[in-house]
């Protein structure tokens, strides 16, 4: 039993009012989506806040400042909170994506954090200043200097980084050489024939873009890949349309007219994407029935040649890898002007490409569609405590807590690190939750008395051994070259988030504190209680009636159905409740597929809202 004098010099008071709030300075690194999203948000949930947001880019956007071919539906790839009518076709293009989200950076006055064309070099954790010592290079006049910060949110993603392949002979090329990630939007192919190098997700989307336009296109095709049809294509079928729809002025201007009906409109999209969850687990009906579904719709496309399905077709399941609708890949390649060459590339000679077979096809111009560098070890260093470097960390496996905090890096916090990605869902959705996981960290720096926080090894380690049990009961783990596993065909699922989008936002709602380390500012971990004081208490023009503030019930009134609901349940409240069209429940499955939506609502209850609003039909 300690004595009354061990318990006096180990529990002091920290003098400070237990509501004081610690002023901090944070980087975003990163203006693309999750740093845009912790620029809304960030301002808002946190007080006393020094906000700074780098990127390397001269513009916002990130990957839509760089990438030209979307293949999502528009109305399910913008901020849950802010809502676009004007999207003018349902696969909208690059350009129209990344002027979404410029308004949307000039709506909530951004810029006013921003620092663009700068380079982060360098993060160093400094134990003296409890600080992140961050070397920064402004690109435009080359100067390099230092920032500091106490707490940093990496907002740079997976799909950041991109590379040429490794071709021998690939820079000695004296015609034009592209990649897919850093597009040269003045080059005219018309009337040049042009080598496609890939056959992921841009590769699909650039052939059908210039095929018509070009005089001839070698494509270069490693292995086959699955084409499925459009993501979440009822609302394309209703139109008669199975690769895109243009969306009437008139259909614009009356959902700006009835702002509810475009709202259930989106809904009834987010519905359908929200769905396909069981088609990423092995053996479920969803899953056989894609197989079938696919491999037909690819042998139908590609009858002008139907050979090609026999090269085209994977033996591997869908979804194992990324899958892409490939809006008018597959009639592309049936075209007289499109060779599909499977050969292996030998080498790239100055006027064109030469295979294994040695083979010589002289092009214009190349097309490198391969991709980027998905193995997650960080482009500029980051250096945690007693040295530790992701670097190092991530040199076999990336592993993380819940895909946003690694141990040894205090207040240092990812959106889409290692193990985010969403096979099926809605990625935004998951960034939302991620930014604002993150904000709620800090807020607990800001009024705990906290120095820095960390997850404890343990939680790392009982999140990596989770995600290798849960992926091998998906088909990302068969065996199918993949970004999902670092460009590998066998190996550990590191990309991808494990669950559903909706199990991410669930899980991701409220942090596990319980599941951190953390050092105080004074050394007392009892500090938060402060000194007895309030700020109310000494400051006498500060209002201590707050809590009757704006509440005037009155017994004799009936009680309010959303009484006692707390503020940071309210997104949740309202979705199980189901803003009025359900019950709230979601249990039950058809044919694989679940029969609750993200909102709870049903498909015949959200037919049921958009009969009232003639203008989605």
């Amino acid at each position: 039993m300690p004595s009354a004098e061990q318990i006096a010099n180990s529990a002091k008071l920290s003098h400070r009012s237990a509501d004081d709030i610690r002023p901090l300075r944070v980087i975003v690194i990163g203006a693309g989506v999750s740093g845009i999203i912790a620029g809304i948000r960030f301002p808002r949930m946190l007080k006393d806040l020094d906000l700074v947001i780098y990127d390397k880019n001269e513009e916002v956007g990130g990957t839509w400042f760089e990438n030209r071919y979307p293949d999502l539906p528009a109305h399910g790839y913008q901020l849950t909170f802010e809502s676009n009518p004007s999207w003018s076709t349902y696969y909208a293009g690059g350009a129209e994506i990344l002027e979404y989200w410029k308004k949307v950076v000039a709506k909530y006055d951004l810029r006013k954090y921003m620092k663009l064309s700068h380079r982060i070099q360098e993060c160093r954790w400094n134990e003296e200043t409890s600080k992140w010592h961050v070397k920064v290079q402004n690109l435009v006049s080359g100067e390099i200097f230092e920032d500091r910060a106490d707490a940093i949110l990496q907002c740079i993603g997976g799909l950041n980084n991109w590379k040429w392949p490794d071709i021998p002979g690939l820079h000695d090329f004296r015609g034009k050489l592209l990649h897919s990630a850093n597009w040269d939007a003045s080059w005219q192919p018309e009337g040049k024939s042009i080598a496609v190098v890939g056959a992921g997700s841009s590769g699909i989307q650039i052939v059908p873009n210039l095929q018509k336009r070009v005089a001839r296109i070698d494509h270069y095709v490693r292995g086959p890949t699955w084409i499925s049809t459009t993501l979440a294509n009822d609302q394309l079928v209703k139109k008669g349309s199975e690769s895109n729809i243009e969306y009437t002025p008139e259909e614009i201007e009356a959902w700006k007219r009835d702002p509810e009906s475009y709202h259930l409109y989106r809904r009834v999209i987010e519905a359908d994407l929200q769905s396909a969850h069981p088609a990423t687990i092995k053996g479920t009906e969803m899953q056989k029935g894609a197989r079938g579904i696919f491999t037909k719709l690819m042998k139908d496309r590609l009858a002008k040649k139907p050979h090609l399905a026999d090269e085209m077709i994977p033996d591997f399941p869908p979804v194992c890898k990324r899958l892409t609708p490939g809006p008018g890949y597959l009639e592309a390649l049936t075209e007289d002007n499109v060779e599909v060459i499977r050969t292996k590339i030998d080498r790239v000679a100055p006027t064109g490409i030469v295979t294994e077979d040695g083979k010589l096809r002289e092009i214009d111009a190349i097309a490198c569609a391969t991709g980027f560098d998905t193995t997650y070890r960080n482009r500029f260093p980051v250096i945690g405590l007693e040295g530790d470097t992701f670097q190092d960390r991530w040199k076999d496996y990336p592993e993380t807590y819940c895909s946003l905090a690694v141990n040894n890096f205090p207040n240092y916090f990812m959106s889409l690190g290692p193990n985010s990605a969403m096979g099926a869902g809605n990625l935004i959705l998951t960034m939302e939750f991620i930014v604002e996981y993150a904000a709620r960290c800090l807020q607990k720096l800001q009024i705990e008395n906290i120095r820095t926080m960390h997850p404890s090894k343990r939680s790392v380690e009982n999140f990596v051994k989770y995600c290798h049990e849960y992926f091998q009961g998906t088909v990302y783990s068969m065996e199918c070259s993949s970004w999902y596993k670092g460009g590998k065909k066998k190996g550990p699922v590191v990309a991808l988030w494990p669950g559903s989008s909706l199990q991410c936002a669930q899980v991701l709602r409220n942090p596990r504190w319980e599941d951190f380390e953390y050092t105080y500012l004074d050394g007392n971990d009892f500090g938060w209680f402060g000194d007895g004081w309030s700020k109310l208490d000494r400051h006498t023009a500060l209002d201590r009636t707050y809590y009757l503030a704006g509440k005037y019930n009155m017994l004799d009134e009936p009680l309010r159905e959303d009484e006692h609901i707390d503020e940071l349940e309210e997104r949740v409240y309202r979705a199980l409740k189901l803003d009025g069209y359900g019950d709230g429940t979601t249990s039950g499955t058809t044919n694989g597929r679940s029969n609750g939506h993200a909102n709870g609502q049903t498909d015949k209850q959200l037919e049921a809202g958009i009969s009232k609003h003639p203008a989605i039909l």
